[in-house]
């Protein structure tokens, strides 16, 4: 209300072409756009045979990740969202995705999980504070605040629609206490599904209209193209992104700049390896999250 929101601030300053788009199109699915992205598949293999090679664990989800991280830090206008046809900048830097309670038995079920993560980040700092969550989330006994929270609206007839109808009036005018956008996990900077993972193709997922999330990355099971290398040809291996995006969020030379950024990170992962030189926000936006070691040693009790 009155500019200011738990999870960002109003943003300044909007060109008119771009300011009157949520008049236009009013929610999200009316301003979805699909955009089909292939990650080389044999760099990354590579990359993780060599960080494996030293002792470091890194996934392909991690990768990406990370590489969406460094590129939020460098072009801040893409951590936009439209609330109320109003524009809005981010004062964090997150991440949600599915994850499994216990990956070899799916019958244990699902819960998501939304991860904060600091423009400085390393690709080794995303791995930790992605490990450290997902840990703290596996199995059936663990529940974070999401899941008891579905589990008890869902215990009274007609509760849910009551509860999912304030919360949405409550976001509607940025009166939704902070404590609880900060567990929900579609109010995030993007959320992204690893179909790889369960053998499925990848999608290109929709983007809630609850919540305020403006990028969907599906991740999917890898390709074969034929390539010319050389004057030779050969079956090369790709990893397939589906992006969804919302166009309303800022310019198309905007994203253009940002998924450089971040193609550029995916093609060189060991770009990642270091902090940004420099970070760019929003006004009013900075925002700083502990590291993973930072965190647990402040936490304890001497």
């Amino acid at each position: 209300m009155f500019g200011y929101r738990p999870d960002g601030h109003r943003t300044p300053n909007i060109e008119p072409i771009v300011r009157i788009t949520p008049y236009l199109m009013p929610t999200r699915v009316d301003s979805m756009v699909f955009l089909q992205h292939e990650v080389d598949f044999e760099a990354l293999t590579r990359y993780i045979a060599s960080q494996t090679a030293k002792g470091e664990k890194i996934t392909y989800m991690q990768i990406i990740v990370a590489a969406f991280v460094r590129a939020v830090s460098q072009h801040p206008e893409v951590n936009r969202y439209i609330m109320n046809k109003q524009f809005f900048s981010r004062n964090n830097c997150t991440v949600s995705f599915t994850m499994l309670k216990d990956p070899r038995d799916a019958d244990l079920g699902e819960t998501v999980v939304k991860i904060k993560f600091d423009p400085t980040d390393t690709l080794y700092d995303v791995r930790d504070r992605m490990v450290d969550v997902i840990e703290s989330n596996r199995g059936e006994e663990n529940k974070n605040f999401v899941d008891k929270l579905a589990s008890g609206v869902l215990a009274v007839p007609g509760l849910a629609t009551l509860i999912v109808g304030l919360v949405k009036l409550l976001d509607r005018y940025g009166l939704c206490p902070g404590a609880l956008l900060d567990s929900l996990p579609f109010h995030t900077s993007m959320f992204i599904t690893n179909n790889a993972s369960i053998g499925l193709h990848h999608v290109n997922h929709h983007i809630y209209n609850f919540g305020s999330t403006s990028l969907f990355f599906g991740m999917g099971t890898v390709l074969k193209k034929a390539v010319v290398e050389k004057g030779v040809t050969r079956m090369k291996r790709y990893l397939p992104i589906g992006i969804t995006a919302d166009e309303r969020v800022t310019s198309g030379a905007h994203f253009a700049r940002f998924f450089t950024t971040m193609n550029r990170c995916l093609n060189d992962p060991a770009l990642l390896e270091t902090p940004p030189e420099q970070v760019f926000f929003d006004p009013k936006c900075e925002y700083h999250v502990p590291k993973v070691g930072e965190k647990k040693a402040g936490s304890r009790k001497d």
